[in-house]
């Protein structure tokens, strides 16, 4: 009897909170020093997240901070913010799994933060797959999970919803021969405290 391609990945949503501090606590930065961060050697995190950066006023409107560390997968990963007019938080467009450094092009006036949101993002498969099926252990938010091509960043192919129960479980079978992913298959959602689920296993070929 022939045996089975089909492999499993077991994922634990990432409940570290979001916070505007996580990367780089407030401080005047400089153009040729840059932000000290609040790790050694970098800032790790247990899924990909996105980076924010937090103005205290409205004087460093338009300056751009860049963010270098690596990717869910550990790649270089670069990504530019411009700084809001306001005292406000910007977020990045990309997903982290560590930052290793953060500079702005012009010195501040006021006090910049780097830190993260509560958007996650972890990897299924690098390489070419179908997802075939999941089971879902639910949280007490509700939300929805998309399943994306390529990158965190890439094109969503599928969306499951969860429920507001942490005792609810989802049981998912793909028809036919499930959804194709060809460039490799990653999810994102909402973590930290406010995470939609609580642990996921998946089955892709």
């Amino acid at each position: 009897m022939a045996g089975s391609d089909v492999r499993s990945v077991h994922l634990t949503a990432d409940t570290t909170a979001a916070s505007a501090t996580s990367v780089a606590g407030a401080a005047t930065v400089t153009a040729t020093g840059g932000f000290t961060l609040t790790a050694t050697g970098g800032v790790t995190f247990n899924a990909a997240r996105i980076i924010t950066a937090t103005t205290a006023g409205t004087s460093d409107g338009g300056k751009i901070v860049t963010i270098v560390g690596t990717d869910i997968n550990g790649s270089s990963l670069t990504d530019a913010i411009t700084l809001a007019s306001t005292a406000t938080t910007v977020s990045g467009t990309q997903y982290f799994k560590s930052v290793t450094s953060a500079t702005i092009d012009t010195t501040s006036t006021g006090n910049v933060s780097l830190g993260n949101g509560a958007g996650a993002a972890d990897v299924i498969f690098q390489e070419r797959a179908r997802l075939k099926g999941a089971f879902i252990v639910n949280a007490s938010n509700a939300g929805v999970i998309s399943f994306v091509n390529g990158s965190p960043v890439g094109t969503v192919k599928m969306k499951l919803g969860t429920v507001s129960s942490a005792a609810a479980e989802r049981d998912v079978t793909i028809p036919g021969e499930g959804v194709m992913f060809e460039d490799g298959a990653y999810i994102t959602y909402t973590g930290g405290s406010s995470k939609i689920f609580t642990n996921m296993t998946l089955f892709h070929a």
